[in-house]
C-alpha cells in the first residue's frame, strides 16, 4: 500500500510499479478522515503531512479490506533533517499501537537508509517511475493552463482522461520512444483546444511537497482558484527531485561529502533532463505553454536571498520557485505552510518581505494548513490575495 501524494502523478506510478512485478495499490485521499485517524497515532505537534500520511495508511489497514498478514506499507524517506525521514518510525509506532507490529514497512530512499529484502531499484523500475512523474508534470502544466479558458466546458478534462488511459497502458512497457511520442502528442493536442480570448490572474502554488500537490491536504486549492476566476500554476514535481540531486554539489564543496556523490547528483539531473527533453522542446514550440525552468536557474535566483545550505524540507528550492514564478509572469503566489513545518516557515514565509521589497508587484500570501486551521480564514486570505491580483490585472490591461 502506497500513500497518496499527488493524484495527477501517482495514477501513472501505480501501473509503472505493477509492471515491475509489485502488487501496488495507491490509496485514495480521505480528507479529514485521514487527519483524524493520524491524530490518534501521531502526536499533534508533528507536522501536518505526517498526520495525513500515517492516517491514510492506518485507515486502509483498519478498514478490513486487506489481510494484514499479506500486505506491506511503503513510504519514501528524504534522508535529510525534515521529519519526513522519520515517517517510517511514526508508522511502525502506529502499527505497534494498533496491534499490527508484524506488518512490514518498506522505506524507499536514494541513500539506501534501510535495506529491504523484498524490494529493489532496477534500471527498468527507475525508468518507468521517472516517466510516470514526467507524465504527471506534463498533464499538470497543460490541464491547469487550459481548463480555466476552455470554450467547451469539460473538453480539457475529457482530453486529459483519454490521454491518461493511453499513457497508463504504455508505461507498462517503458519504451522511451513511445513515451516521447506520447509527450509530444499530449502537448500538441492541448495546444489545439479552443480557448477563450480572456485574461485571468495566474496564481502560483508553492510550499511543502505533500500539501502543495495533495488536493485533500490543501482543501482543493486548485479547484478553489479556478472557481474564483483564476488560473492555478503549479511547478513540476520533477524539480523537487532535481533539487535533491543538486544539493549533493553544495554538500561536496562545503560539508565534506565526497566528490563522487556530486558527480552522481549531476548524472541524476542529466538523466531527468534527458527524459523530459521532449516535453521541454514541445513546450518551447507551443503557442500557449512555457517550458519548465532549469534547476541551475532556480538555484541562481534563490542564491541572492538564502544560502544553498538551506536544504531541510524544500530549503532554498522554495525561494527559487517563488522567484521563478515572479520572473515568468505569475506574481500572485499562495505559499502553503503546514503547521509545525519549521524549515518552510523560514524559506517560505520568512522571505516574503524581501521578495516584496525586490519585486513590488509580487502578491504573496502564506496559508497555514493543520488539523485545527479555520477553512474560513484560509478562504478569506486567498480571496483577499485574488482581489489584489484582479486589481493589478486590470491596471496592466489599461496600461
Amino acid at each position: 500500500l502506497v500513500p497518496q501524494m499527488s493524484p495527477i502523478h501517482f495514477e501513472f506510478l501505480e501501473p509503472a510499479l505493477q509492471s515491475c512485478g509489485y502488487n501496488v495499490e495507491v490509496l485514495n485521499q480521505g480528507g479529514m478522515e485521514d487527519v483524524n485517524t493520524g491524530l490518534k497515532y501521531v502526536n499533534n505537534d508533528a507536522c501536518y503531512p505526517s498526520l495525513i500520511v500515517i492516517g491514510q495508511l492506518m485507515n486502509a489497514l483498519l478498514s478490513g479490506k486487506y489481510d494484514p498478514h499479506k500486505i506491506a506499507l511503503v513510504i519514501s524517506q528524504t534522508g535529510g533533517g525534515c521529519r519526513a525521514t522519520n515517517y517510517i518510525s511514526f508508522i511502525r509506532r502506529a502499527l505497534e499501537k494498533a496491534g499490527y507490529g508484524y506488518v512490514p514497512v518498506v522505506g524507499l530512499s536514494a541513500q539506501g537508509i534501510e535495506k529491504n529484502s523484498g524490494f529493489s531499484f532496477t534500471p527498468g523500475l527507475l525508468n518507468k517511475a521517472v516517466q510516470a512523474i514526467v507524465y504527471g508534470d506534463v498533464f499538470m502544466r497543460t490541464v491547469y493552463h487550459t481548463r480555466p479558458y476552455e470554450v467547451k466546458p469539460g473538453s480539457v478534462n475529457k482530453l486529459h482522461r483519454q490521454w491518461a488511459a493511453k499513457c497508463k497502458r504504455d508505461i507498462a512497457k517503458g519504451n522511451f520512444y513511445t513515451f516521447q511520442k506520447n509527450i509530444r502528442g499530449i502537448i500538441r493536442d492541448f495546444d489545439r483546444i479552443p480557448l477563450k480570448d480572456i485574461k485571468k490572474p495566474r496564481v502560483g502554488i508553492v510550499g511543502e511537497i505533500l500539501v502543495k500537490f495533495l488536493p485533500a491536504a490543501n482543501n482543493y486549492l486548485v479547484d478553489l482558484l479556478e472557481q474564483e476566476g483564476a488560473e492555478a500554476v503549479v511547478p513540476d514535481l520533477t524539480d523537487f527531485l532535481l533539487y535533491c540531486f543538486y544539493n549533493t554539489g553544495f554538500k561536496a564543496d562545503n560539508l565534506g561529502m565526497s566528490q563522487k556523490s556530486k558527480k552522481i547528483g549531476r548524472l541524476g539531473i542529466n538523466f531527468f533532463e534527458w527524459l523530459r527533453s521532449a516535453a521541454r522542446d514541445e513546450f518551447t514550440k507551443s503557442r500557449h505553454f512555457t517550458a519548465p525552468a532549469h534547476i541551475d536557474d532556480l538555484a541562481r535566483y534563490a542564491r541572492d536571498i538564502v544560502s544553498e545550505g538551506n536544504q531541510t524540507g524544500e530549503g532554498w528550492f522554495l525561494t527559487g520557485e517563488m522567484m521563478e514564478l515572479i520572473h515568468s509572469g505569475t506574481p500572485n503566489i499562495v505559499c502553503t505552510q503546514p503547521f509545525a513545518c519549521l524549515p518552510n516557515h523560514v524559506v517560505g514565509k520568512g522571505v516574503i518581505k524581501e521578495l516584496r521589497h525586490r519585486y513590488p508587484d509580487s502578491n504573496i500570501v502564506a496559508i497555514d494548513y493543520d488539523p485545527g486551521a479555520s477553512e474560513v480564514n484560509q478562504l478569506n486570505r486567498i480571496k483577499l490575495m485574488l482581489s489584489t491580483a484582479n486589481k493589478n490585472l486590470k491596471k496592466d490591461t489599461l496600461n
